[in-house]
């Protein structure tokens, strides 16, 4: 069961309301059940040869496997980087009722029979 559920991480600019913007879109359309938006913090990488230093925000959404695709489809349609970090960490554990709201905030919405 857990094997459906996994956590994934990127990255954006600390700057602005990008973040909140992605993260309301991606719960929006049930690409994820949540998205964390975590305190800026310093990044320091290499980029096109150099050493950057960059104040980023990481950001953890939580979803299903079924809906990666989906959601790294639209993840790189609305990220500001040439290259979005996208880090997926399976899932290997944890609370029954919590996985079942995952899934359930990330199903797509079937209309009512008339």
């Amino acid at each position: 069961m857990t094997d459906d559920y996994v956590i994934v991480l990127t990255t954006m600019p600390a700057e602005g309301d990008d973040a909140a913007r992605l993260a309301e879109t991606l719960v929006g359309e049930r690409l994820a059940a949540c998205v964390n938006l975590l305190s800026p913090m310093t990044s320091i990488y290499r980029w096109d040869g150099q050493v950057e230093r960059e104040t980023e925000r990481q950001i953890i959404m939580k979803t299903t496997a079924a809906q990666l695709p989906a959601l790294w489809d639209r993840l790189r349609g609305l990220h500001p980087y040439d290259v979005p970090e996208f880090v997926v960490l399976p899932v290997v554990d944890g609370s029954d009722a919590y996985l079942k709201w995952i899934g359930e905030s990330t199903a797509p919405v079937r209309p009512e029979p008339a």
